[in-house]
């Protein structure tokens, strides 16, 4: 009934069904908004919405003003004032519920209005009207805009309820927001309504339930502030002092729920949370005759969705992100890649897909790829080993794995580092990497040639045959996927791994005698790395495209050119794509067009490129710069070793220099296989679209290969592909990845935070990361200016700050706690948050630098500079 009655009706309505404590109400459905509105004439705002950009608050805010006071001058029919005035409690809550809220992937939490404590025909008729209206407020407007929602499609049904006149109230989640552990409730409560809660306006208290109904934490808030209902109508906000323990409004030592209460809470907490099949955030009451009362369920939109799959806990690493890949990956590229890692076995000479378990070790929750290392973890050479891989490419990920060596569910059954010496010993036999290695050092051009080889053989095996069948071309892609790329990628890593072998040697042969970041310093201006030739050569042909004035022209407008190119600027860009048109943006998924498929990019390039006027700034002279130092170094590090021993040490720092450049190689041969794969699969999406079983070619890559088959079989895959097309949308706006996550949902990032820096002010973690920025304190949000980026600290914060957070780098509160409006928001966004920080806004200033760990909840300050007033 979600159309006619909302996501807070539908919900509501499902809780009561269920025969959870739902106080009694009924619902007036979006019908009565769609006849007012009707009426009202918002044909032309909608329009202009339609065609107003989501980061433009300022016009998206004057359009929802004009739609709100359409609204609310627009008659109500007779029939519908009449049913709610007859319809009209004693004391009632009026609560707006649209059909674009609590809904799996967008909460709108707090978005439109909610009249707490109407009483009488009239003013409960009113509250109605402006709830209406607050489909239209500015938060609304910019949270739909933000999240790609059609504001012409979203109509608003009003909930009329019992008020229930609550002793303590508050918010309750069914997993913790803050650390993804599901079925761990975490729960805020404070005395009076829980308006003080969700609004973030009190700070409350806290507590921490296990799955096993045990209070793992209990914080005690100020709860100095308590809405109450008044005897005529409508609510007040009370100050609160401390006063002697005699059971009425407490504040500092006493909790205002009871060990029983809490209890109580999480297990009804769970019984919504089973009812629904998935973690809730719901808000409850407790009246005076100590009766608990359900008014909310909404799903928990910001958690990572959990790995599918086995049983136990299992430890993923987030391989998208280790590859600088934040958006979500098609399924097209997510297909590939278990195709490849298939073929890992082959590499020290088992079958293909012989893996334990009989499957490869991938997992893709949120179309991210995730490796299931609880292997690794749990074997005494796995942990040795893989965090040190990742200290040079992803250092944050090696500090949270090693933050897991004392949990003591994942305790070493692989004690004996014999297995994966055997495994390392056959690919060395295998691919004959000890001789190569020498062979390496002594005889550096062999690496070249050998490199070369591989380059060869492998374009060799991606040639198709000719006039291969839609079939046959899905037939190949698979072979050679799953066996003709990775088994080759061995005979590379003789030629890197000397040279950081040899790095290591000088290393070794220098201790105590270099100092930080000085022997990095001898791998500036590498040779032989095939991305940096990529670059200079685009560079050379900016240069060569400058010296002609129509192709100069042609890039130098605000607008990348159309349309038939200059002839030097097509040869150029010609010449470029015929030897690096195979990379991309999100290279690695399969499903991302080329630079041969969509120039674009390069195009943007090659423009900045020719607004580049300072000739030091050149990528060759900074490249020619940067080699010029590291030869200097390995000259003074060599002299500083001594006679004997800086002989050797410029001998393997030099050997270094050749060498590990070629790291660089697999990577790129792995990228020019899947863009030919790309273009076979891109061949048989057009004789689908053709044949009407996809609506375009391009949507061939929300398929994988075993559902293309299907599809020329005669499957008609639209369906699922606009299901998956949807997902996909919806995942490239996350902005929060965990590196590591467990499969009860926990992100140890989150978890395993270090204490807050000493002299650092301190608060309720309430959303993970960590940024630096310039601090904005804002004390009232109407007309405040937030750049992008920076950093919002706030008194608190209701749904009416709502826009400031489209830009906000993160969050800092005085008051709220985790799971107060802003909070919510914070991790909706994806954005740093930490809440209940004891005078924030007066001792940070406007301009300063912070940095604000949402993880372990402190904010470090810089020293304060001059800065401009406070918004």
């Amino acid at each position: 009934m979600l159309p006619l009655v909302g996501g807070k009706g539908a919900n509501l309505g499902v809780l009561t069904r269920a025969g959870m404590p739902v106080p009694p109400g009924f619902c007036l459905t979006t019908e009565a908004y769609r006849r007012v509105a009707g009426a009202a004439g918002l044909e032309s705002v909608l329009d202009a919405l339609s065609r107003t950009a989501p980061g433009d608050t300022v016009a998206l805010a004057e359009l929802a003003g004009r739609a709100r006071a359409l609204v609310l001058a627009a008659p109500v029919p007779d029939d519908i004032a009449q049913a709610v005035r007859q319809s009209a409690g004693e004391a009632v809550a009026v609560r707006s519920s649209a059909t674009a809220e609590d809904l799996p992937d967008a909460s709108f939490a707090g978005q439109q209005d909610t009249y707490l404590n109407v009483i009488g025909p009239d003013a409960v008729l009113d509250a109605v009207r402006r709830c209406w209206a607050s489909l239209w407020t500015d938060r609304a407007v910019a949270y739909r805009a933000a999240n790609g929602i059609d504001h012409g499609a979203v109509h608003l049904a009003v909930v009329i309820q019992e008020m229930v006149q609550s002793e303590v109230a508050g918010v309750m989640f069914t997993a913790n927001p803050v650390t993804g552990r599901r079925h761990e409730v975490v729960i805020d409560a404070s005395p009076g309504l829980g308006e003080a809660v969700v609004s973030g306006a009190v700070n409350p208290d806290h507590f921490v339930v296990s799955p096993s109904k045990k209070i793992t934490e209990r914080r005690l808030g100020d709860k100095l502030m308590a809405v109450r209902s008044l005897p005529g109508g409508g609510t007040e906000q009370r100050t609160v002092q401390s006063v002697p323990d005699d059971g009425t409004e407490q504040v500092g030592g006493r909790a205002c729920l009871s060990d029983e209460q809490v209890v109580a809470l999480a297990r009804l907490g769970a019984r919504v949370e089973d009812h629904y099949g998935s973690p809730q955030d719901t808000e409850w009451a407790i009246d005076a005759s100590g009766t608990l009362w359900l008014t909310q369920a909404r799903p928990i939109t910001t958690l990572y969705p959990l790995p599918e799959g086995k049983d136990g806990l299992r430890v993923y690493f987030n391989f998208s992100l280790a590859q600088g890949l934040h958006r979500p990956i098609t399924p097209m590229g997510i297909w590939a890649f278990r195709t490849l890692a298939s073929s890992v076995p082959l590499v020290y000479g088992r079958p293909v897909g012989y893996w334990p378990g009989g499957t490869t070790p991938l997992a893709e929750p949120g179309m991210r790829l995730f490796a299931d290392i609880t292997g690794i973890m749990r074997s005494r050479a796995g942990r040795a080993i893989f965090p040190r891989m990742l200290d040079v490419m992803e250092t944050r990920s090696a500090v949270v794995l090693r933050g897991l060596f004392d949990d003591k569910r994942l305790s070493l059954t692989q004690p004996s580092p014999l297995p994966a010496l055997r495994r390392a010993l056959r690919i060395a036999i295998r691919y004959r990497i000890p001789g190569r290695l020498v062979q390496a050092v002594v005889r550096p051009e062999t690496s070249h040639q050998r490199v070369a080889w591989v380059g060869d053989r492998i374009r060799e095996r991606l040639a198709p045959p000719a006039g291969m069948t839609p079939a046959q071309r899905l037939d190949h892609v698979e072979r050679v996927l799953s066996t003709r790329v990775l088994p080759m990628m061995p005979n590379i890593v003789p030629g890197p791994l000397a040279g950081g072998l040899m790095l290591g040697l000088a290393g070794r042969l220098l201790r105590g005698r270099v100092k930080p970041g000085e022997l990095l310093a001898v791998l500036r201006g590498l040779p032989n790395n095939v991305t940096t030739e990529m670059d200079l050569a685009l560079w050379h042909a900016a240069t060569r495209i400058r010296a002609d004035e129509p192709s100069a022209r042609a890039l130098s407008g605000p607008a990348l050119p159309e349309g038939e190119l200059p002839p030097v600027l097509r040869k150029e860009l010609t010449e470029f794509l015929a030897k690096y048109g195979h990379r991309a943006v999100a290279e690695i998924d399969l499903g991302v067009p080329r630079w041969s498929d969509d120039p674009s990019h390069v195009l943007g390039v090659l423009a900045n490129y020719l607004r580049l006027d300072d000739p030091a700034l050149a990528p060759d002279t900074q490249f020619a710069r940067g080699a010029r130092e590291a030869e200097a170094m390995v000259d003074t590090l060599a002299r500083r070793a001594g006679m004997l021993r800086g002989r050797v040490v410029r001998f393997a720092l030099h050997r270094a220099r050749e060498l590990v450049g070629y790291r660089e190689m697999p990577k790129n041969y792995l990228i020019l296989a899947l863009a030919e794969m790309r273009r076979q699969i891109a061949t048989v999406g057009v004789e689908l679209a053709g044949k009407g079983l996809l609506a375009s070619p391009d949507d061939v890559f929300m398929l994988g290969l075993p559902e293309v088959r299907a599809a020329l079989g005669g499957t008609d895959q639209r369906e699922l592909v606009a299901r998956r097309r949807a997902t996909y949308e919806r995942e490239m706006r996350r902005r929060h990845l965990p590196r590591v996550l467990l499969s009860d949902g926990t992100e140890p990032e989150a978890v395993g935070a270090a204490p807050p820096t000493e002299g650092a002010l301190t608060g309720t973690p309430a959303s993970p990361g960590t940024l630096t920025g310039t601090a904005r304190v804002v004390l009232d949000p109407v007309g405040a200016h937030l750049e992008p980026g920076e950093i919002l600290v706030a008194p608190s914060t209701d749904p009416g700050w709502t826009p400031l957070f489209l830009t906000a780098g993160a969050l800092v509160m005085e008051m709220g706690g985790a799971n107060s409006h802003g909070a919510v928001v914070a991790r909706e966004y994806g954005i740093p948050a930490v809440v209940g920080v004891a005078q924030a806004t007066s001792r940070i200033t406007t301009g300063q630098k912070i940095t604000v760990d949402g993880t372990s909840g402190a904010v470090i300050l810089d020293p304060p500079s001059e800065a401009p007033p406070s918004s």
